[in-house]
């Protein structure tokens, strides 16, 4: 009751903004990570009781890479609009899209079991053509445009599609290098690797520059602001008709696929 007391001054406010799942765009399912979701969400952390600093609290394997943009973009946006410090504090992942999150923070503090990095851009898909012929499948495709039909998954892969895919994964990858060097800057190492994709472990990162320490985010938040320190947690809450039918589905076919993107951190 203290804080309400006249002339008595009230305990810091931080606001903690949970960030966890994978990165990709509204109507992929209630648990993934998108501007459109997280709009309110970052607009009240930053706006509502006049908070010292604004906590991310990330784990996440990426995604997206316009999502990470507008999401990022949006609490920089803010943070400069309000003059509050950002500080971002990974549990076991911040890797792609996650770790240009946690670039949105002023400072970035890891778990020596964290992983960090993976500054590239992926995509994937199958190709499908043999065994639609080899089952008596005629596939059949008129476009309007030569490259309608680009990487169409039941045609042989050109080579002239591979060319035009690499060159737009380029043109992402070299905007996520752009995004790391200047949120990051001078505190990055001149380390070959740094930019190939590759991913670290908790002090490594610390060493390359793509976080500024160890540290967890209670006791850091103490130390920076004093043991009366008030953390108040902003979530996304799943709506309760979400767990029924197609929804539920659609759910649980997106979680194979947020399990395959932890996967690929050994998570």
């Amino acid at each position: 009751m203290q804080r309400w007391i006249p002339f008595v001054k009230s305990p810091p406010v931080v606001s903690v903004i949970h960030l966890n799942g994978t990165i990709a765009p509204a109507g992929r399912g209630t648990s993934s990570l998108n501007d459109a979701g997280l709009a309110p969400l970052i607009e009240k952390a930053f706006r509502k009781g006049k908070p010292a600093a604004v906590a991310l609290l990330i784990n996440s394997p990426g995604g997206s890479p316009v999502q990470s943009s507008l999401i990022g973009s949006r609490i920089r946006r803010l943070a400069d609009e309000k003059g509050i410090p950002v500080l971002a504090f990974v549990e076991d992942v911040a890797a792609s899209g996650g770790y240009w999150l946690a670039c949105a923070a002023d400072e970035i503090w890891v778990d020596r079991n964290s992983i960090v990095g993976s500054i590239g851009v992926i995509t994937a898909s199958f190709g499908l053509n043999q065994f639609i012929e080899r089952h008596g499948i005629e596939r059949r495709v008129h476009t309007a445009g030569k490259s309608k039909s680009m990487l169409d998954p039941f045609q042989p892969e050109k080579a002239s599609d591979v060319k035009r895919l690499n060159m737009i994964l380029g043109q992402m990858h070299q905007a996520f290098i752009d995004e790391v060097k200047s949120r990051r800057g001078p505190r990055l190492s001149e380390d070959k690797d740094l930019f190939t994709g590759e991913f670290w472990v908790g002090q490594t990162g610390v060493d390359l520059g793509l976080a500024d320490g160890i540290g967890h985010l209670v006791p850091k938040l103490k130390e920076r602001f004093g043991d009366k320190v008030r953390l108040v947690p902003y979530s996304r809450k799943r709506p309760l008709l979400s767990r029924f039918g197609a929804q539920l589905v659609q759910e649980a076919v997106l979680g194979l696929e947020e399990r395959a993107e932890y996967a690929r951190y050994g998570l």
